[in-house]
């Protein structure tokens, strides 16, 4: 069973491979930032070990079949290489001001195909990248704005203007922040997907 999964570590990736490993990553990434900007309360986070690292996960029955249904759907436009960008929206309950912007830009390979067989980099390798973007977004609390009230989140997927959007999702607009600030952070490559992340926060106003 080790010898197996030890293979399966260093061998080459496969567009299917591809966009499971970015669509997982997402599931842990967004779970990250709701556990490390207060969207939920601690309680409601377990932990779990995945990319050399304890990360906290939601405990939370509806939450969770949420994220499950937003991994499902980003496999999916993954693997067709039709989604651009996932955003995560902070914003205050209050007054819906949006009070921050997790923005993961995608570029795909387009002439990725599985039966071009795998590309020559390993999961551990990809594993690796992927443990550094998750690590900075745990550092990120020591820069950005304490969030002083209650806040909802939301989550915006850009894909291919042809694409027909299921019926479960809704369109929305791009719910920029006024008077911002940007924080790019590390982004990883697959070789057939790569991801680059940046944080834009509501700059505090000056007296």
């Amino acid at each position: 069973m080790a010898q197996n999964q030890l293979g399966r570590e260093h061998q080459g990736i496969t567009l299917r491979g591809s966009a499971e490993l970015v669509a997982e990553f997402f599931s842990y990434g967004i779970n990250s930032i709701l556990y490390q900007r207060g969207i939920y309360p601690p309680e409601t986070f377990t932990r779990v070990q995945k990319y050399g690292l304890t990360l906290l996960v939601t405990t939370d029955s509806e939450l969770t079949n949420y994220l499950n249904n937003v991994t499902e759907q980003m496999k999916e436009w993954l693997y067709k290489c039709i989604v651009q960008r996932l955003v995560v929206v902070i914003s205050s309950i209050e007054n819906n001001e949006v009070l921050e912007r997790w923005q993961f830009d995608i570029e795909c390979d387009k002439t990725a195909k599985d039966d071009n067989g795998p590309r020559e980099k390993s999961q551990k390798a990809i594993q690796d990248e992927i443990r550094s973007v998750i690590r900075q977004i745990t550092a990120t609390v020591t820069f950005l704005p304490l969030l002083e009230s209650a806040c909802a989140f939301d989550l915006l997927i850009y894909t291919d203007k042809d694409l027909a959007v299921p019926e479960k999702w809704e369109e929305s607009g791009p719910q920029f922040i006024t008077n911002s600030e940007e924080v790019r952070l590390r982004s990883f490559t697959t070789t057939i997907h790569k991801v680059n992340t940046m944080v834009a926060y509501k700059r505090d106003s000056v007296p």
